[in-house]
């Protein structure tokens, strides 16, 4: 007996809920076609992951409702497929829902499954939103007898274990888990703690796609009862995965392709790609515009970009200050001609000075200081805003995670914008990327993008004569460190000063990450890549008199 799975590691957009009942029964059908009976859709594959306050809408939830009963009656006709769908389930009683997996086979549903574990931490909301489940749920195809799980359902064992006790011989996982750093092997380690516990093998199903700030990476994957990776499929695209699972006597054995595990910059790369063709793709926007200032963050941006998008629907703008060394248009134009992008200028002086002199009579007496800088800053931003408004790209913000903690950034300047790329990537990242970047050619766009010089020159804001980062901020080796460990691991300061780093530095680092609280809530949406990014990860007060 062989039984072959589809796991439909598929992109879907939230809310479009047509669209996506439309994506699942093509899938459902071109699976059939190929002999899989046992299609596993990802979590919530009917709505997109995650329509957070939407399902607390009725006339959303009859929408889910109608999408499901679309995908019953179009797939009716594949005889003895089955099909595990996530959507979201109301209930007869409470306000809330279940995050709910229906088995869907002959055109009804056969059985459906409430979630039983409901994350509330990260990024995750999910007791806002939902009800928990609490029975198992195995369902028979071609003699397998499969126990459904909802993704965190598999990061605790009771579930698994209930399933196994209601006669599960595989557990099959449909998720929505968004990425982070390291999370693709963490998943794949916890997953198998599950398997060895229960002796079952398990298929895990997982969905691709950006999400305003969050990406999720697919690389679904298969173990075998044992813990050893069976079958993996490539991660940030849409795939039909298939897996036969064998019978031999009493033992289920999955056989699949495996995909190699990719170096982690390779990863984050391709997370920050996604993300950036799905926000502009998903919100329907024509392309995407930056303020190209020959440093390296915008340079890392634009490359990101335009593996992203394709040079065509990327602009670029360089707008140059009496400030602006000339290697920076230099290096501004040659980038920009290495990736075949639209590059202009337009030069702020006059601008500036027309400001200066507005504001003479009120700062009379008092020396030129940030204020001058930031009003630099601030006429980049409002002329990428007009360039945006007349032709309606988004502009990609530059900002990195190291600027975003410590308020090294204007606020109505260059975090004026509608995405912010890299705003979850520390600078000592930035440079990593760079130089993989010149080094690999990952989506054909061209080789070696970024001059050498932007990555080796010490960076620098440009807003005032010879000025570098470093007069205002510790070593981004140093200030990195401490921000990993305040920020994303939560230790304490006492404890990051007896590892080794300056109690000065220390205190500084973290001082500016609470003052600049109120300048991150003000930022574009980004990114996350980490396992702890500025947004929905991290929720401090503006007003606070604590300090630590």
């Amino acid at each position: 007996m062989t039984l072959s799975i589809c796991t439909a590691q598929l992109n879907f957009v939230v809310g479009d809920m047509p669209g996506n009942a439309q994506k699942i029964i093509a899938a459902a059908r071109e699976a059939h076609a190929a002999g899989a009976r046992l299609l596993l859709t990802p979590e919530l594959a009917i709505c997109g992951y995650a329509a957070e306050d939407l399902y607390l809408r009725p006339a959303f939830l009859a929408a889910c409702d109608d999408a499901v009963k679309t995908v019953a009656r179009e797939t009716a006709g594949l005889t003895d497929l089955a099909i595990v769908l996530g959507h979201p389930q109301r209930r007869a009683e409470g306000a809330l829902c279940h995050n709910a997996a229906s088995v869907l086979r002959h055109g009804v549903v056969e059985q459906t499954y409430a979630k039983q574990e409901l994350p509330n931490y990260q990024v995750f909301d999910e007791r806002r939103y939902f009800a928990p489940g609490h029975a198992p749920c195995v369902v028979t195809v071609q003699g397998v007898r499969v126990g459904l799980l909802i993704c965190e359902d598999a990061w605790f064992a009771a579930p698994a274990r209930r399933a196994a006790d209601a006669g599960a011989e595989l557990l099959a996982v449909i998720n929505a888990s968004p990425f982070h750093i390291g999370k693709s092997a963490q998943r794949e380690q916890t997953m198998r703690a599950r398997v060895l516990e229960t002796g079952l093998p398990l298929v895990y199903a997982h969905l691709v796609g950006g999400q305003d700030e969050v990406v999720f990476e697919g690389r679904s994957f298969a173990l075998q009862a044992d813990g050893a990776v069976a079958g993996r499929a490539p991660g940030f695209q849409e795939k039909l995965v298939y897996a036969q699972v064998e019978r031999a006597q009493d033992t289920l054995r999955i056989v699949a392709d495996i995909a190699p595990e990719p170096a982690p910059e390779a990863d984050l790369w391709d997370a920050l790609v996604l993300g950036v063709r799905d926000y502009v793709g998903k919100n329907g926007f024509p392309g995407a515009l930056l303020g190209l200032s020959g440093g390296i963050d915008s340079a890392l941006v634009l490359a990101i970009a335009v593996d992203a998008l394709g040079a065509s629907r990327v602009r670029t703008v360089m707008m140059p200050s009496p400030y602006t060394a000339d290697i920076s248009w230099i290096d501004a134009r040659d980038m920009a001609q290495r990736l075949g992008v639209r590059y202009d200028e337009i030069a702020i002086a006059p601008q500036f000075e027309t400001f200066k002199a507005a504001l003479a009579g009120e700062f009379a007496g008092l020396p030129e200081d940030a204020t001058e800088e930031n009003l630099q800053a601030r006429i980049r931003g409002t002329l990428l805003m007009a360039l945006s408004n007349k032709f309606g790209a988004v502009v990609l913000t530059t900002g990195n995670k190291s600027e975003m903690a410590t308020g090294y950034c204007t606020l109505y300047g260059d975090m004026a914008g509608g995405f912010a790329v890299i705003k979850d990537v520390a600078k000592t990242q930035v440079f990593a990327l760079a130089r993989w970047r010149n080094a690999h050619d990952p989506y054909g766009t061209g080789a070696n993008p970024i001059p050498e010089r932007i990555i080796t020159r010490p960076p620098s804001a440009e807003l005032r004569p010879d000025q570098k980062d470093q007069d205002s901020l510790p070593p981004y080796e140093v200030l990195d460190a401490i921000l990993a460990r305040y920020m994303e691991n939560d230790e304490p300061i006492e404890a990051i000063i007896a590892a080794g780093y300056p109690a000065a530095d220390v205190e500084r680092v973290t001082r500016l990450i609470k003052l600049n609280e109120y300048k991150r809530r003000q930022a574009p949406v980004g990114i996350r890549v980490t396992r702890r990014s500025f947004g929905k990860d991290w929720r401090y007060p503006i007003t606070s008199k604590f300090r630590a």
